[in-house]
């Protein structure tokens, strides 16, 4: 009597999955993969939020909103509030952030350990908001867009979208990139109707304001 051998099939490959190979004896071992985030890579990002905060402390950024309490979500947007609490309608363009981050990385260092990545992901993050943060950004965008109530983030604020980029950097590592391109179309899309501003106005506008545009967002 014949015995039956099934043969395995194999899984489907993503950017980051493990990889069985052999050693030096024949054996098949199962090494780790380059993209596993391991518990000492939170204590290096946490490492970085704690950074950052520092230094936007440093430079006279408040805590927390100045109204004296914290809200969840604000949305509205031509509001000194904005920016201020945990969550507004520009949380979306640092989920968007984290995708682009991943994405860079994983052309520049993709052999490089992920959770490396992550932490070069999050230092780019908080450069952007110290410097965001500076009067050179704040008064540009006070003198280009239609954010005249901006007087820049608080920390809290800071450390959320910091969040926001880490949740869109570690969605970025779970999904194909068809999912990443229509996640980001439809979130730049929702918010443009529902603020006329996105992430694509909001780099335009600081690098190339258009009289036009600007227009067209004191409208909403």
């Amino acid at each position: 009597m014949e015995a039956n051998h099934a043969i395995p099939k194999n899984p489907i490959p993503t950017r980051e999955t493990r990889t069985e190979t052999a050693d030096g004896l024949g054996r098949r071992t199962d090494a780790p993969r380059p993209g596993t985030l391991q518990w000492r890579d939170a204590f290096a990002a946490a490492a970085v939020f704690a950074a950052v905060a520092v230094v936007l402390l440093a430079m006279g950024r408040v805590p927390m909103c100045t109204c004296g309490y914290v809200k969840i979500w604000h949305g509205v947007v031509l509001s000194s509030e904005t920016s201020q609490h945990l969550t507004d309608w520009y949380t979306f363009s640092h989920v968007i952030h984290g995708f682009a981050f991943y994405g860079l990385l994983w052309m520049v260092g993709r052999r490089w350990p992920l959770g490396a990545r992550l932490a070069c992901a999050l230092v780019l993050e908080g450069a952007w908001e110290i410097f965001e943060n500076t009067p050179f950004v704040i008064n540009r965008y006070r003198a280009v867009t239609i954010s005249l109530d901006y007087f820049g983030d608080s920390v809290l604020n800071s450390m959320s979208d910091m969040a926001a980029m880490t949740l869109g950097f570690v969605l970025a590592i779970r999904w194909p990139t068809w999912c990443i391109v229509a996640a980001v179309i439809v979130m730049e899309v929702f918010v443009g109707a529902m603020i006329r501003d996105n992430l694509a106005l909001n780099i335009l506008m600081l690098i190339h304001p258009v009289d036009a545009v600007r227009q067209w967002q004191a409208g909403a």
